[in-house]
């Protein structure tokens, strides 16, 4: 999740002015102990030799990550291309979150911009993090040498040893780290060859396994600062809603309430521990402008969209005379599919620390969007950027919600210490109901599709027109990913489809009025163009009587990638075998789904029962993934295992529904997740790959609602065309 969507069409445009690599610095050691990402002290730091490595007498390798921690396996990852250039032992190697500085820990694939989205994090770290472990294996070489009068093509390094067998000297990292430290930093570093990897594709413990079960982790729930108080905020309960006026004479009477302050994102209660802070915010009085509101309800919206989907709209690509074809198609399938606004749901929701003092600003977070977020509280408070200082901790999830495209979170807090004068530090909570009523959304989103199929049976055209909010207009990536009206992530997925239909149109409608605020949820655009896309090609099959695997071989024979894991993923699940039977009264079936998203493939077969009252259960999940060289391949089945239960989660349960402009959820009681008794069996199949690596925390996502979608139509017939899944529209 990992994350933010960037369009695959327009991802690569941040590579402009930034391909050097990030080497040379010598970091100093960042962030007080108590809030360590890392959870403990800092190791004497004899050797940095440059942004992204330490290494103490103590012999502990010290991995400084640039990306966010929030359960993706980013910092195992990272510390995985480091340790295997270095040839560190991996039992001595931790990881710290790098400091808020653009300049030294870029996302080389955003230009002059650090954070963690779009599932960047190894493929733009692939070549940098290996380039700085070999720089400080060269260094530590050269220090043996040096010290020991031979020649450094005859010192081998292995498990943080550096030993000269003819002489049998041997000196561990730690005792040749001062040194190392007085070397020259080589200009040039060369690389192992694949053949000689140690770590990279083999199976390495998580990092972070041992400080998360044992409660040593450092979250930003866990920070305490002396004289901090806990604010809670009364959000309006429309978006668009302003304070008129409050009373806070109740909330003042709560015993450990300590101030109450309105700041335009709504009144906020400060108090020294959270539940303090939530009964005040309980008993306030607050009148709400809601003048300028948004008071449209979900099913008003998706009325306005459907009638927009029948006329032309911004055309995302054109291919052949998709007209033409369907003035002399002899067939045309018609299908429309609706998908609803959706919640992040981290299980750890948003929250921030920040300090104001005479020098500047200090912040403690699960930092997703550091670069973002430091210039948008400079400018709040007057501040020079490198005057505002981020400690990245851990992250509880974010699935795209931390990388706030206006630091709408971080700017509340902000806004609190602010009303406060400064006087103390403050840690902004936000609740469960404040996530789920006061946040941003997965658009809701309208698809109408129509394929013209001709005398032969061939498919001939494809019309595909999307309408929905756009997450990039009107906000600081507008300039980088919106041309001519489209929004590059509503149509990733549908604009660049694979298959080989001669004649194509993608366009879109963008409302602009609607007033829900939106944001990249796990996959972005893919979570909902891979559904309309991949379940209306079933559809197609159907109606000219090809199986639905031949079919999408038959139109990706200019894609070996992508077929590559079709193949994969029919053979291991055994396509076209029969079922075994269910119960009385079940129905089974199996259905398919492929999807390129962030560079990488995926294709996933789902295995569904469908009871006799409709009720869908999802029994097995096949999936092959392409996402070049993998890494930490036991990582990769756990992204692809975990996005199989994200996505399925909102397959089976996910909708935000708004009536008369007020969200009608507030919690997991009415916006349930997937229960561990739903989840299916999972195989992951990794295409061996020598390519570099490409996204991983995401591309699990995509495939899995239109493989299920598609496997309720095997065993029942019925195409469905809307989610969450309805067990009455299923009902024998």
């Amino acid at each position: 999740m990992t994350g933010i969507g960037i369009a695959n069409l327009s991802r690569r445009r941040f590579l402009r002015g930034s391909a050097g690599l990030t080497l040379g610095f010598v970091l100093p050691a960042a962030g007080a102990a108590a809030v360590r990402a890392g959870g403990g002290p800092p190791a004497a730091a004899t050797f940095a030799p440059n942004a992204f490595l330490r290494i103490g007498t103590d012999n502990t390798v010290t991995v400084l990550s640039k990306h966010l921690e929030m359960g993706q396996g980013t910092y195992t990852g990272l510390a995985t291309l480091l340790a295997e250039e270095l040839d560190a032992d991996w039992q001595t190697v931790r990881v710290e979150g790098a400091p808020a500085d653009a300049r030294r820990y870029n996302n080389l694939f955003w230009g002059d911009a650090q954070g963690t989205g779009g599932s960047t994090a190894m493929a733009n770290s692939w070549e940098q993090m290996r380039k700085a472990g070999a720089t400080g294996r060269a260094m530590l070489v050269s220090a043996a040498a040096r010290e020991w009068q031979v020649a450094a093509a005859e010192i081998v390094v292995r498990e943080s040893v550096v030993s000269h067998p003819p002489s049998r000297r041997r000196a561990t990292f730690g005792q040749l780290a001062r040194a190392a430290a007085a070397e020259q930093v080589p200009a040039r570093v060369f690389l192992k060859d694949p053949s000689n990897f140690r770590l990279i594709g083999k199976r390495a413990n998580r990092l972070d396994s041992v400080d998360k079960t044992s409660g040593k982790a450092q979250f930003t729930q866990d920070v305490f600062l002396p004289g901090m108080l806990v604010a809670v905020v009364a959000h309006p309960p429309r978006f668009g809603a302003t304070v008129k006026s409050f009373d806070v004479a109740r909330a003042r009477a709560v015993k450990g309430v300590v101030d109450v302050v309105q700041i335009p994102q709504g009144v906020a209660v400060l108090a020294i521990d959270t539940w303090s802070a939530k009964k005040g915010r309980d008993l306030l009085t607050v009148v709400w402008d809601e003048s300028n509101a948004c008071k449209l309800g979900s099913a008003e919206i998706l009325a306005r969209y459907r009638e927009l989907a029948r006329t032309p709209g911004q055309v995302a690509r054109r291919t052949g005379d998709a007209e033409a074809a369907f003035a002399r198609a002899a067939r045309v399938v018609r299908a429309s599919y609706d998908v609803p606004y959706l919640a992040h749901a981290a299980m750890e929701p948003m929250n921030c620390v920040i300090r104001l003092s005479a020098d500047g600003c200090e912040v403690w977070n699960g930092e997703q969007m550091q670069t973002g977020d430091q210039h948008a509280l400079a400018r709040f408070f007057g501040l020079r950027p490198e005057q505002v200082r981020i400690h990245t901790l851990y992250a509880g999830g974010s699935f795209g919600r931390r990388a706030s495209k206006d630091s709408d979170y971080v700017l509340e807090a902000a806004a609190i210490v602010r009303a406060i004068d400064g006087r103390a530090p403050v840690k902004l909570v936000w609740l469960r109901e404040d996530d789920m009523r006061a946040g941003y959304y997965r658009p809701l989103f309208h698809h109408s599709l129509a394929a013209a199929i001709d005398a032969d049976g061939q498919l001939t055209g494809w019309r595909h027109r999307l309408v929905g909010q756009s997450i990039l207009i009107g906000s600081p990536f507008e300039k980088a990913m919106v041309r001519n009206g489209i929004d590059a992530v509503s149509v990733e997925g549908a604009a660049n489809l694979p298959y080989a239909v001669p004649n194509l149109t993608v366009d879109l409608h963008t409302p602009t009025d609607i007033g829900v605020p939106v944001l990249w949820w796990r996959s972005v655009g893919s979570s909902h163009t891979a559904l309309s896309s991949e379940a209306f090609l079933d559809q197609v099959a159907a109606a000219v009587g090809k199986d639905p695997v031949a079919l999408r071989l038959e139109l990706l024979a200019g894609h070996p990638r992508h077929a590559g894991v079709l193949k994969l993923a029919a053979e291991k699940a055994g396509w076209g075998t029969p079922l075994q039977p269910g119960m009385a009264g079940e129905r089974r079936g199996r259905g398919v789904a492929v999807h390129e998203s962030f560079h990488s493939y995926v294709a996933e077969v789902a295995e569904v029962t469908v009871a006799r009252d409709g009720g869908v259960r999802v029994d097995r999940i096949v999936a092959a993934v392409d996402c070049g060289i993998a890494i930490n391949p036991d990582n990769i089945r756990a992204q692809v295992e975990g996005g199989v239960g994200f996505a399925l989660s909102a397959v089976l349960h996910g909708e935000v529904t708004l009536k008369e402009g007020q969200v009608e959820q507030d919690n997991f009681g009415n916006y349930p997740l997937l229960r561990i008794n739903e989840m299916p069996l999972v195989e992951v199949y990794i295409v061996p790959s020598a390519a570099p690596p490409t996204g991983i925390g995401e591309p699990g996502v995509p495939p899995l609602a239109p493989a299920v979608v598609n496997a309720i139509l095997a065993a029942t017939g019925k195409a469905l065309t809307r989610l969450p899944l309805r067990t009455a529209e299923l009902a024998a």
